[in-house]
């Protein structure tokens, strides 16, 4: 069989188990770059070793990211287990160093401008909701008609990043704007709809729209809509909110995830005097 089927019977297996469109995008791509770099050898024949070769010849020697690397390492573990019942003991391969970036914050004025910005109601909804409840992208094209459970004020997270689902709560300000928006827009099955009825607004028209809220805003930083949510999470902190409720609300499975804003909070640091100030 050739590394063409071989990635493709592969590629069935993770849409068997459901994994999400984008991590099947990233394992099979990475296992084409990889194999393309073995082209003389089958997969079947493939070692430790030419994963090591890989490793140092490839990512090492291109300077490539610690994620792009533990993609490559998941997807051939996974890939070998299932297609050749083989396990690939990867724990000790050589990777590069991790970078330890904090996460980009707004100010809450920065956001204030941001999601006043769209004239648009449908737009300013989305983006209002994003930092209301601190979304991913992917979780906030998702939400349909049913996930807005106003009697309670909550919204209903499904399926979200590891396969969880989960709620988090809602202002009446946020359903105030809703119910206007659906008054206007009569979207039928997803929350925000696209052009047409009945199918998801895309990824790339929601990009747009941030984009110019953040050239109309006069803000001239390099806004993601990842940022919306870091700064949910950062002033939610900076509020009092407990780390465990904000770890809940993200979704995030470890702590250790949600520690990161703990790094940018300024309510602490605000506190600190300068001893430049006592000269």
């Amino acid at each position: 069989m050739n590394t063409t089927a071989h990635i493709t019977q592969f590629k069935n297996f993770l849409t068997y188990r459901r994994y999400s469109p984008n991590t099947i995008k990233t394992y099979t791509d990475a296992l084409e770059v990889f194999f393309r770099f073995h082209q003389t050898k089958e997969p079947e024949r493939l070692s430790i070793e030419d994963i090591i070769e890989f490793n140092t010849a490839y990512i090492l020697q291109k300077n490539l990211s610690a994620s792009y690397q533990n993609q490559v390492i998941n997807a051939i573990k996974l890939f070998y287990r299932n297609r050749f019942n083989r396990f690939m003991d990867l724990d000790n391969i050589q990777r590069p160093r991790r970078e330890k970036r904090l996460p980009n914050v707004l100010s809450k004025a920065e956001v204030k401008a941001i999601i006043e910005a769209p004239v648009n109601l449908k737009h300013r909804a989305m983006l209002s909701l994003i930092y209301a409840c601190g979304l991913r992208r992917s979780e906030l094209l998702n939400l349909t008609l049913k996930d807005v459970l106003s009697d309670r004020n909550l919204l209903f997270i499904r399926q979200s990043k590891g396969k969880k689902d989960r709620v988090v709560p809602i202002s009446d300000k946020i359903i105030d704007m809703l119910r206007e928006y659906y008054k206007a827009y009569k979207p039928k099955t997803w929350l925000f709809e696209g052009q047409f009825s009945n199918t998801k607004y895309s990824e790339m028209s929601l990009a747009k729209v941030l984009k110019q809220s953040v050239a109309k805003a006069k803000i001239h930083k390099n806004v993601s809509l990842h940022w919306l949510r870091h700064s949910y999470a950062t002033h939610l902190l900076e509020s009092g909110t407990d780390l465990r409720y904000i770890q809940e609300l993200l979704g995030h499975s470890s702590s250790r995830t949600t520690e990161i804003y703990t790094h940018v909070s300024t309510r602490n640091l605000q506190q600190i005097r300068s001893p430049f100030d006592d000269l």
